[in-house]
């Protein structure tokens, strides 16, 4: 982290923050956005998941893809670290495993802006339930 020498490296680097916040908690339509979560149990962590996240909401500011990106628990698919899981409005979830910070800046370029999947999507071992 680069040392804050005046003023204006001060409010240079609140904006670069508050950017970050925003792009991270969009809240108020979800439902319309891409929701990006990161598994950011012990074993994602340790992985490099923290590396992943900020290279993905450094993307999706550089690509202008409105996304809401946040952390999650454990998903349950530790042998392949770091998980993320997108989901675009109106689409079931992908959840992507072994996505390093290459492969998360991949996953904004081309899939979520260019419906290309990527290798290394893990498939979904259960059904969701409804309640009717």
């Amino acid at each position: 982290m680069e040392k804050i020498k005046s003023l204006a490296d001060l409010k240079k680097r609140r904006e670069e923050l508050q950017s970050k916040i925003e792009l991270r908690e969009e809240g108020d339509n979800v439902e319309n956005l891409v929701q990006i979560k990161v598994a950011m149990a012990t074993c994602g962590i340790a992985s490099g998941a923290k590396q992943t996240m900020e290279a993905i909401i450094d993307e999706c500011k550089k690509q202008n893809v409105k996304a809401v990106v946040s952390q999650t628990g454990c998903m349950g698919y530790c042998y392949a670290e770091p998980t993320v899981e997108v989901k675009k409005p109106g689409e079931d979830p992908i959840v992507f495993g072994h996505v390093d910070t290459n492969k998360g800046r991949e996953l904004v370029t081309k899939y979520i802006m260019g419906n290309e999947i990527l290798e290394g999507v893990i498939p979904v071992n259960y059904e969701q339930i409804d309640n009717k």
